[in-house]
């Protein structure tokens, strides 16, 4: 199936940049044609509530190699390059290797959900108060500019299967395995077709849930689910 689909479903947005900061309830600030960018690193540190905030392991929503993205060749090979400075790859250019090609395919494996019901998350906004008196917080509450992420797709490893226009040989992936220091694993997975497996045990977000801050007239209203293009992270 295919991943960003089986993801949507569940109301999660896959991560596409570098940047992959993302934790449950982080607040983001995401102004009309401006990417969202980080407010407060915790819920806590703008609101105050009695009500308490209960975290869940979702085991419902697994994401494993049989969810996949193909992308072309060029757009693929960019997204991995995203990816791989996550991994502390930054400086590895693929494209001085691997110059053409058809195809990449992008998948991740033994991954875990943690994310909060969103009725726990609006109880605790119904009687919230701002943790200090805070005229710009209010005013980007009041325009519903305040994204909650309420949920976070975490995952060990991710799988990519690059399909090139010539044969892959052993001296290109010791090359490539050289290169990687070990982070990542290159293998021949057929004649034109190449795997990587990264080998880290650090979880890192792949998608994220996020919610719109509903306020009208200085008062919280509801918790809206971000799910149009405009608001990806």
């Amino acid at each position: 199936m295919k991943l960003t689909t089986f993801l949507s479903n569940q109301g999660y947005d896959i991560i596409q940049g570098p940047v992959r900061n993302h934790k449950p309830l982080q607040l983001w600030l995401k102004r009309p044609f401006d990417e969202a960018q980080l407010y407060y690193a915790h819920i806590e540190h703008a609101f105050k509530s009695n009500i308490i905030l209960n975290e869940i392991v979702n085991p419902a929503l697994n994401v494993n190699s049989n969810h996949k993205d193909d992308y072309g060749f060029n757009i693929g090979i960019t997204l991995l390059q995203q990816i791989m400075e996550t991994l502390g790859l930054g400086n590895f250019e693929l494209t001085s290797k691997i110059k053409s090609g058809k195809k990449v395919t992008i998948s991740y494996d033994n991954s875990i959900t943690k994310e909060y019901a969103v009725g726990n998350l609006e109880d605790y906004m119904f009687n919230a108060d701002f943790l200090h008196p805070n005229p710009a917080l209010l005013k980007n509450a009041n325009r519903n500019y305040i994204l909650v992420i309420s949920g976070i797709v975490f995952a060990k490893n991710v799988i990519v299967d690059i399909e090139t226009d010539f044969v892959v040989d052993n001296n290109l992936t010791a090359s490539l395995n050289e290169i990687a220091s070990g982070k990542v694993d290159f293998s021949v997975n057929s004649q034109n077709q190449l795997k990587m497996v990264s080998n880290t045990d650090t979880l890192f977000p792949i998608a994220v849930k996020a919610n719109r801050i509903d306020y009208d007239k200085s008062r919280f209203k509801k918790l809206k689910l971000v799910t149009d293009t405009n608001d990806i992270f």
